[in-house]
Parts: C-alpha cells; structure tokens; sequence
C-alpha cells in the first residue's frame, strides 16, 4: 500500500448499525478497502479469501469469542488488531492486549478516538513498508506536500497537516494533475460507491484544502474549479 488510507480492513461485529456507522465514518477518513462481517465463521471465510491489514474485532460474537477468533487467525498471519468490547473489565483489556493484540476499545467510544487509534496501528505496524512506497513529495510553488506523512511545508519551514480527507481529495487530484477530476470521483475517491449525501460537504474540504495549499486561497492557482463540473490540479503555469 502507499499510504495507510490503502490498507485493508476486516470488522466483525454482530452489531448491523455500529457496521455501518463505522463503514461510513472510515471511508469518510480516506478508507477505501472494507469488509465487514458479523459472525466468527463469516469472519474466518473472509480472512482466507482476502488477508487484511488491519482486523477490528468485537468480543461477544454470536458463535464464538474475539479474543478465540484473534488467536485463530493470528496463527495464520500476523496482522494487527484492534478489539472492541463493551466489557471494560481491565482483565479482558490486558487478556487481549496480551495475546497480541494492539489496541482495545471499550465501548461506547468517541468515532474520532477510534479514527486516530486506526490510523496510529497502520502508520506503526506498516511503517517499513510505507517508506518503501513513499510517493515523490508534491511540489505546489513554494510550498511541498508530503502525501505520505500528510504534511504540508510552507515556504518558512511550518508545517501543516492535512485531515484524512483532505489527503484523499489531495491524492485523487495530483494522480491527475492537469487534468479534470470530476465531482462523482472525487466523492468516490473519498467516501467509496455510496458517497451519496457527502456531496455537498465536497466543497468545504476543498476550501479549507485551498487554506493549506495556496498562498491565496481566494484565487487559487492550483487547486482550480472547473465550473459545472469538478476540479483541477494544476501545474501553476496555467492561465
């Protein structure tokens, strides 16, 4: 994967709603490879036919355990995992993280707290592999754009950082730099085939994108609207 926002993601969870709640909240965060299943069976068939990169697991499954289900399949690869348990007992929290586990969750938790706990295990366990596949820095006049660490570098030496899916706008855009990037595919770049209902959110990340990226965000010269039907990254020679 290029950036952690590739990684691929495994949820079991028997709850329907908090899969996709949190369907909707990782693929609005940049994520775009998810599969969910609500029973350790379906859990163990997915595994098999696509290893993930990252497991979020419940404990109390219909037909088995999580921390049996982890052991399971732990044996087979060694991919990280985060549990999540409505059990806030601190023997469970340490029986899983000593099994190996990365991290544990109790329920309810705050989206954005489990947002950054997903993003802190990729960048940790995959962090050899992303410096492997580093995309080159992208350069926007004076100011430098690492995709990987989502870091922008102004002119001065500060540094911003960009929002999950501000680098998903970002990336879609400069894979396509100089030409259009339309709406729809921006929308599905960012929050996957069922984007419908985050268009209109489409326009306030790319402002406040244009606040990071553009010495003048009142008159970009690189993130440029194409009226009617997208947006363009452009390579600022561009009238």
């Amino acid at each position: 994967m290029d950036t952690i926002y590739d990684a691929k993601l495994l949820i079991v969870d028997d709850n329907a709603d908090l899969l996709a709640l949190l369907c909707e909240q990782l693929r609005g965060a940049g994520y775009g490879h998810i599969r969910t299943t609500q029973s350790c069976a379906a859990a163990r068939a997915c595994f098999a036919a696509e290893q993930p990169e990252l497991m979020i697991l419940d404990i109390n499954l219909p037909d088995g355990d999580g921390f049996s289900l982890f052991r399971a399949l732990r044996a087979k690869a060694d991919v990280p995992a985060l549990f999540l348990s409505a059990r806030d007992a601190d023997a469970d929290r340490l029986f899983g993280l000593g099994l190996g586990a990365d991290d544990y969750l109790t329920k309810p938790f705050l989206m954005q707290e489990l947002l950054l706990r997903v993003q802190h295990i990729l960048q940790r366990a995959y962090r050899a592999e992303l410096s492997r596949t580093k995309p080159a820095p992208l350069q926007l006049g004076e100011r430098c754009v690492d995709l990987n660490d989502a870091i922008v570098t102004l002119p001065e030496g500060k540094t911003l950082a960009l929002t999950a899916t501000e680098l998903a706008l970002l990336r879609k855009l400069a894979e396509n730099r100089g030409h259009i990037v339309t709406y729809d595919a921006l929308c599905a770049a960012v929050w996957g085939a069922d984007y419908y209902g985050y268009e209109n959110s489409l326009g306030v990340h790319i402002r406040h994108l244009r606040e990071k990226l553009e010495a003048e965000p009142g008159a970009p010269q690189f993130l440029r609207t194409v009226r009617g039907i997208g947006y363009k990254l452009t390579k600022g020679e561009e009238a």
